[in-house]
């Protein structure tokens, strides 16, 4: 009971504190001042919270944005390489994601729970998605200029066609002029053929009965025997050792220089058979046919 008693003197003592401080309040004409206990935080503290938790999840959100578009970037890439068949240079054709589809599955497992800090699983979203997009951006630029590479290399060999047949229509030209075109012009070039030769010899002869051998061999008729014939009496005699000293041409069909012969045989500068090879290839190249050098040396003076 004392304490009670006590008590409610000390609450009636309050309140005529209290009150007589707003009558003096009134009397002076000053607005009361009330400070709640509960009030300490400022009113504007929610929304200041609630426009953080919205940033927080609209970088999250971003993060798995960019993620996604690393990963499309990643799939596009490798399907173009895989689709082109061509050497990029690298052996490594895809880019690793596994690290980036785990960080990515992790965001949405803390996105699901509430009051979760999703700061350090968004950053490790974003890093991935970086690392992700730099690879995939470095096998692109692999792939274009292997693309590249390709164009120019297709470029150069339709050029070299282009160049190829422009040749082949002037000899032909040249050689319909001459009128040694398709047939054997023997009767106009007189060709003085060599008999009693044999097959693999070195003689004049021989070397001419070799040719005759070949001719079936590069899609040639008998037809086409007396122009060459004439082509290399004028050359060279059909002379395996025949060498012009102010040109260094050298052998049957006088190659300039003569070591070119190497590449039908190593033994170029003593076997007739060797020299005929290499010419019908140079022949077949260039001019198409026997008649078509020919037409092209009584034109020019040369083949």
């Amino acid at each position: 009971m004392l304490v009670v008693a006590t008590l409610t003197v000390g609450l009636v003592a309050a309140v005529g504190i209290t009150g007589a401080s707003t009558s003096t309040a009134q009397a002076s004409g000053a607005t009361p001042s009330f400070v709640l206990a509960s009030s300490t935080t400022p009113l504007h503290a929610g929304a200041v919270e609630t426009a953080s938790v919205m940033t927080v999840a609209s970088a999250a959100e971003d993060a798995r944005d960019a993620a996604a578009a690393a990963m499309t970037a990643s799939t596009t890439v490798t399907a173009d390489i895989a689709a082109s068949g061509l050497d990029i240079g690298t052996p490594v054709t895809t880019v690793d994601t596994a690290a980036l589809e785990s960080s990515v599955q992790q965001l949405e497992r803390v996105q699901a729970l509430p009051f979760a800090d999703l700061d350090e699983v968004t950053d490790a979203v974003t890093a991935e998605a970086s690392s992700v997009t730099e690879q995939a951006a470095g096998l692109r630029g692999q792939l274009d200029a292997a693309v590249a590479v390709k164009a120019a290399a297709e470029a150069a060999a339709a050029e070299a066609a282009r160049v190829a047949a422009e040749a082949a229509a002037a000899a032909e030209a040249t050689a319909a002029q001459s009128g040694s075109s398709g047939s054997s012009s023997a009767a106009a070039s007189n060709p003085v053929y060599a008999t009693g030769g044999a097959v693999g010899g070195s003689s004049p002869a021989d070397a001419q009965a070799t040719a005759r051998s070949m001719l079936a061999g590069y899609g040639w008729g008998d037809d086409q025997f007396g122009c060459l014939v004439s082509l290399w009496n004028k050359e060279s005699g059909w002379n395996y050792q025949a060498h012009n000293r102010s040109s260094g041409a050298y052998g049957i069909p006088q190659a300039l220089p003569g070591s070119k012969m190497a590449s039908a045989g190593a033994d170029w500068q003593t076997n007739a058979a060797t020299q005929i090879a290499w010419g019908f290839g140079y022949i077949s190249g260039r001019y198409g046919t026997p008649c078509g050098a020919w037409g092209q040396s009584q034109s020019v003076g040369w083949y």
